[in-house]
């Protein structure tokens, strides 16, 4: 057995049987080892940020850890965007990075790089195994780490050389189980529980109290102590529609969320961390919360939120509840615009799917809308890097039996938009609907809030709209291997969105939105 085949066993003995890749020289035993492992699914992307944004997507549906397969240090480089977002979203990855033989590093030949430096900047496991022997254990440690809680990206340097060896010794293949949360606090619970009786009060959520369980028992402490609820602006998954408490989200926009808890006495974190602002304003905090605001942590990153949430509904007596029925979703009609899409969604979205929204400025009314909608799940850009939609579609249709809805603007589809073709070759069920304004409409807005005064010149809307020329996003689509069709209409929206549901593998359907913010 050689070091690349031990490492294929190592990860599918600990649950891990999907491996997202692009690979290079350096990885090919990597690849000839997927022959002899074939309960490993080896799947081929054509850019590295789509392998890493599909292992997030992966990962957060099925909640074990998916695989990358990297090409040395360029490859980690083109991948960190949507690691940066696994990062962020404690989402459990783990990357295989190939690298120069060890004899060969010290040449110095032209793809040669600091590795280690690159993923040291995800703030995760970072380990080597030199030898053949080593590969395995380092494997084991990278699995460990990624589990966490809470977790982590880990990367594993895969030098060539380690790769092609054979082992002297039999692999350790004991199965590498996720570590339990930490336990809950009571000294914290009894402090949320003063909180509660003392103001003006709300939990925010993130991590893992946004599933379903959680959402009803901070709904139950919400009901008996007068408490908001509110959900972190992206979570990274979250349960939704019908029959699931739905809370109030944090605004994106800083100012506005500062409007929205100002008049709190205490906030309560649950899974989440203090609010920040994405970007610096002039004349603007950048904290969310109000200085007169006491911030009060029941549970952090990697503790046990549902644990903490079950606590402090026995502290404080709240009582079941039953969760309102808000009524069916209504088909909307007419032109389409950013109010008619979400409306389209939240009618159509069959029970059961998984929606990973990257529509930036286009889904502003897609939460408010979505409460009527099937039980869904809900996948949002927690790192706020984007080109994050369509990638994490991949990987999401792969860990779900149902349908994947992935909501995208159009330039964020164009950072990765080679998932299309990954999607057209899996035969995955996924239906993309690409919002296209032909305008970085986000930028648009950022411009003014950031200071900058005066009409938009030629030179600056040069920079911000897409066009001249004019995309063309579903022949494109057709062009990766994905049937394609445009809607002009919420009626055509909705038309295209039902046949989709109803018509197995990938969907891609071009929404026409009106130019800019509308």
């Amino acid at each position: 057995m050689n070091g690349a085949l031990s490492l294929l066993r190592t990860l599918r003995a600990s649950g891990v049987d999907t491996v997202f890749a692009n690979p290079g020289t350096s990885e090919m035993h990597f690849v000839a080892a997927l022959d002899d492992a074939p309960d490993v699914r080896g799947v081929l992307c054509l850019f590295e940020g789509v392998a890493t944004g599909a292992a997030d997507g992966f990962a957060r549906v099925s909640g074990r850890p998916a695989a990358t397969l990297l090409h040395l240090g360029p490859g980690l480089g083109n991948g960190f965007a949507n690691l940066h977002n696994a990062r962020r979203a404690r989402t459990p990855v783990v990357n295989v990075v190939g690298d120069h033989a060890t004899y060969h590093v010290a040449l110095d030949p032209p793809l040669a790089s600091d590795i280690a430096a690159v993923a040291g900047a995800l703030e995760g496991w970072v380990g080597r195994a030199d030898t053949p022997d080593e590969v395995a254990e380092r494997t084991r440690e990278a699995l460990a780490a990624a589990y966490g809680p809470p977790g982590r990206v880990a990367t594993l340097v895969l030098p060539a050389d380690a790769s092609w060896g054979d082992l002297t010794r039999e692999p350790d293949l004991t199965p590498v189980v996720a570590g339990r949360p930490r336990p809950v606090d009571p000294v914290r619970v009894e402090e949320a529980g003063r909180a509660l009786r003392q103001g003006r009060t709300a939990l925010l959520l993130g991590g893992d109290a946004t599933r379903g369980p959680s959402l009803v028992a901070a709904e139950r402490i919400a009901r008996a102590t007068g408490a908001r609820v509110i959900v972190e602006t992206f979570p990274a998954v979250m349960d939704r529609g019908r029959g699931v408490p739905q809370p109030e989200r944090l605004i994106y926009l800083v100012e506005f969320a500062q409007s929205q808890i100002q008049d709190l006495d205490h906030l309560i974190l649950v899974g989440a961390e203090d609010p920040v602002g994405f970007f610096a304003y002039p004349g603007v905090p950048g904290r969310v919360t109000a200085p007169t605001t006491t911030v009060v942590t029941l549970a952090s990153p990697g503790d046990d939120a549902r644990g903490a949430l079950d606590a402090l509904v026995e502290s404080v007596g709240a009582p079941k509840v039953s969760i309102a029925d808000p009524g069916p979703a209504v088909t909307p009609t007419g032109a389409l615009t950013t109010e008619t899409f979400a409306a389209a969604i939240a009618a159509t979205l069959p029970e059961g799917a998984v929606v990973v929204d990257e529509s930036n400025t286009s889904g502003l009314h897609l939460y408010g809308r979505t409460v009527a909608s099937a039980p869904h799940q809900l996948l949002t850009l927690t790192g706020g890097a984007i080109g994050f939609g369509a990638p994490a579609a991949v990987g999401a249709a792969l860990a779900h039996r149902g349908r994947v809805v992935a909501i995208v603007a159009d330039g964020s589809l164009l950072y990765t938009v080679q998932s299309l073709w990954t999607m057209a070759r899996e035969g995955l069920d996924v239906t993309v609907v690409a919002l296209s304004n032909r305008a970085y409409a986000i930028l648009e807005l950022e411009r003014s809030r950031v200071g900058v005064g005066g009409p938009v010149g030629d030179a600056s809307r040069h920079l911000l709209q897409l066009t001249d020329p004019d995309l063309d996003l579903a022949t494109i689509a057709r062009g990766l291997g994905v049937p394609a069709v445009r809607a002009q209409s919420a009626d055509e929206l909705v038309g295209a969105l039902r046949r989709s549901y109803a018509t197995p593998g990938p969907t891609f359907i071009e929404a026409m939105l009106p130019p800019g913010l509308s």
